[in-house]
Order: C-alpha cells, then structure tokens, then sequence
C-alpha cells in the first residue's frame, strides 16, 4: 500500500529535481534557493539531510549521482550557465571533523553561454563521462581521464543541436550492437516547428556524435526524457513528457555496410496519453523497464505498463498527499485492485480488464516525486493476480490416461 510521507525539505524557493543515487538510499535535491542537499535513508526508513551547500549563483535545475564505483560524486547544473561536479570526502582520522563527510566542489564546466538546462553521467560502462545540455542548443560531452583526480575534466564533443536543449537521456544499453546513444529533447515553445526529440549515435569510424533520427511528430515543448533500461532488447524503448506521456519504440534498421552512417531507425509510436489534462514534467523507469512513472501539473504520479501484446495501460495513480482520488464514477478508487491487461497492483486503480499473469521482482528504491521530481514507484508495487489461477489442463485429464502412457509398446510385447 502506498503511503504519502512529506519531508521538511526547508529549501528557501521551488524545489526543481530529486535524484536518488544507485542504491536508492541516498537523495539529492536542488532547488532556485540556488542550494543542493543530500538525504540519507535511516534504518526506519526515516530521511535525514546530511549535507546542505550553497552549489551556483543562480537556480540549480537538475542535480544527479555517478555510479558508485566512481565514488560519491554528484553533478549539478544552473541558470548561472555552468555546471559543477561535487565530490564526498570522509574527514581523516586527524582532521578536525573525524569521521565526518563534506562534500567539496571539484570543477566548475564554464563552456556553455546560456543556462545548462540538463546535466547527466553516462552509462558507466563507457567511463565516468559528464552530458550537458543547454538553452543556446548544444550538447557537450566531457570526460575524466584519471577518475581518481575529478577536477581535470576535457570537452570530448560539442554538438550543435539549432534547438534550444531542455533535457537528455542516456541510452543505457551495454550491448557491442548498439552504439553509445543519447537523445535530447527541446522545449521551444515554437509548434511550428517539429522534431523536438533528436536522437544522436556515436560513429566509432569519424569518432563524433552524428544525428541518427529526428521524432517529427513531437511538435510540443519537452520537458523530461528517458530511455528504458534495456535488458537484452534489439529495439530501444524512448518515454517522453510533454503536454502528454508518449512512448517511442525505435527498431534499428540492418545497416548495409559498417561505414554507412549512423543508425536509421524505425520510429512506432507505441502509446499516447493525455490522462494528466496538463503538462507533463518527468518521466522515469524502474530498473526492469516493465514500469514507467509520470508526473504532472495534475499534482498525480501516474503509472503505466504494458502486457504481452505491448498494449499500454494505466495501472495507478498516486496522490502525492496520500489521499484516494475519486474516479469517475465519484467513488475512491481501491487501495489495491489490479487493472488494465495484466496490470501490476498499484495503489490507486483505474477501470480495465485483465488478462495473464505477471510477476516481477520488487524494486528496491522507492521514489516519491512533485512536479519537478524524479519518479520511480515505491517498493511496495509488486504484481497480483485478480484472477483465480489456472491449473494446469493435465490435471482435468483421466489418471488412466497417465498409466497408459508406461504400458509397453505393441511390438515389444512379442519380444
């Protein structure tokens, strides 16, 4: 069951992003206080601020961790039109705060001349690489050399995108077959104007960043992208929030030499939703990709999942102060009642059928958001069945049908 707990965030201004770290027990929070706080988790599951710093002379948009196998590094970005890597350090046993941890800011990425509108670390398996996006449209990408020294960082590509840049995501995927990939959204309140959505590939012959595919039917601002973990998948799975939820599917197409180019895609729009009624502001995946969580100026996180047939459904809505929201029918809808096809149990439900049986494993970082917040669906979201199981057909069968199975074979018997 889903319960609502508000933290004193005492943040001096509007709180903008939320961000957990790898292992979910730790957040950071930014906010137009122009500050950043990290929270940790207590064994009772209670949020303590651990750390609170002045980061830019200007709001801080976005803040986010680095794996952990780079230490305790968090990036942040600002309408100050830079962007800053902060590291944790733990006080040595004969400083004055033994024990004790701080963090220190070790570079500040000064390249961009408008606001750094996004900052995110690359897939890990690529090393400790930094992604800015801007207002002025470009993309840059940086690089630690020595991941043991984060204060020397090096502007590896800088790609124009003739769009003003509000958000990028990473395609996380480690597979030889697919190449580094990231896309970028643009909030251009121009609608005239589609392809809000530019998908990049890296090309490992020119070593640069080239543009692999343009989502021209996305004519409205983009506030939040993400791509969908990928887990063994030949296709991506790309979530967008813009004044709707929608998800991409974006098949490769066979390349007909190595030296052709960038990857082209077959781009399926694979669903559309517009149950927010407003402007939708993030969107994010849990870690098996079999979820997506929405945000909007609704005040509700709404979660989404496909079944086999990769039809979309809504399988919950999630009130930020915990309270059941009214469905259409004007009664609250049930706290536990699995909908949509083969739907996951979610805290608020809304109408549907079901169909199969599905069960994945339980997610270990819960993630409550606000209107600007990371999303994730708490812990507690784990599949039911509304449905009575199937036995297995054999079961209904005649037991002599089982015997007769063993008898031995007629032309055995004369031998």
């Amino acid at each position: 069951m889903f319960v609502a707990r508000s933290i004193a965030a005492d943040h001096k201004d509007l709180i903008h992003d939320v961000s957990y770290d790898f292992h979910g027990r730790r957040m950071a929070t930014c906010s137009s206080d122009q500050s950043v706080k990290v929270w940790d988790k207590s064994e009772n599951g209670e949020w303590h601020c651990t750390a609170s710093w002045k980061t830019h002379s200007g709001s801080v948009w976005r803040v986010t961790w680095a794996h952990p196998e780079f230490g305790q590094v968090l990036a942040s970005c600002s309408f100050d039109r830079t962007a800053a890597v902060w590291e944790e350090i733990v006080g040595e046993s004969n400083d004055k705060q033994r024990g004790l941890s701080h963090w220190i800011k070790r570079t500040t990425l000064v390249d961009s001349r408008t606001s750094v509108t996004d900052v995110k670390f690359a897939p890990k398996h690529m090393g400790l690489m930094l992604t800015t996006c801007s207002a002025d449209g470009v993309v840059r990408i940086y690089e630690a050399p020595d991941v043991m020294n984060l204060s020397q960082w090096s502007l590896q590509h800088e790609i124009s995108c003739k769009l003003s840049c509000s958000c990028i995501s990473w395609n996380p995927s480690s597979s030889r077959a697919h190449p580094p990939m990231f896309a970028v959204g643009s909030d251009d309140s121009n609608v005239t104007y589609g392809g809000k959505v530019q998908i990049y590939e890296y090309n490992e012959n020119t070593r640069k960043y080239a543009k692999a595919e343009t989502l021209m039917t996305v004519t409205d601002a983009v506030h939040d992208i993400a791509f969908a973990p990928n887990l063994g998948r030949s296709f991506h799975v790309l979530a967008i929030a813009t004044k709707d939820v929608r998800i991409f599917k974006l098949v490769p197409m066979r390349k007909e030499s190595v030296s052709a180019g960038p990857t082209k895609f077959e781009v399926q729009i694979v669903a559309q939703f517009d149950n927010h009624n407003s402007q939708v502001w993030r969107v994010s995946w849990n870690i098996t990709s079999t979820l997506l969580a929405s945000s909007g100026d609704d005040g509700c996180v709404r979660l989404w999942k496909a079944n086999y047939m990769d039809n979309w459904k809504c399988t919950g809505i999630l009130k930020g102060d915990g309270s059941p929201l009214t469905g259409s029918s004007g009664q609250p809808t049930a706290m536990s009642t699995v909908v949509g096809s083969s739907v996951q149990t979610s805290q608020n439900a809304l109408n549907g059928m079901t169909a199969g049986r599905y069960f994945f494993p339980p997610l270990d970082t819960p993630r409550a958001g606000t209107r600007c917040g990371h999303l994730l669906p708490p812990s507690s979201l784990i599949e039911h069945c509304d449905v009575e199981p199937i036995q297995p057909q054999l079961q209904a069968l005649p037991h002599r049908l089982y015997s007769r199975a063993l008898l031995p074979l007629p032309e055995a018997e004369g031998q």
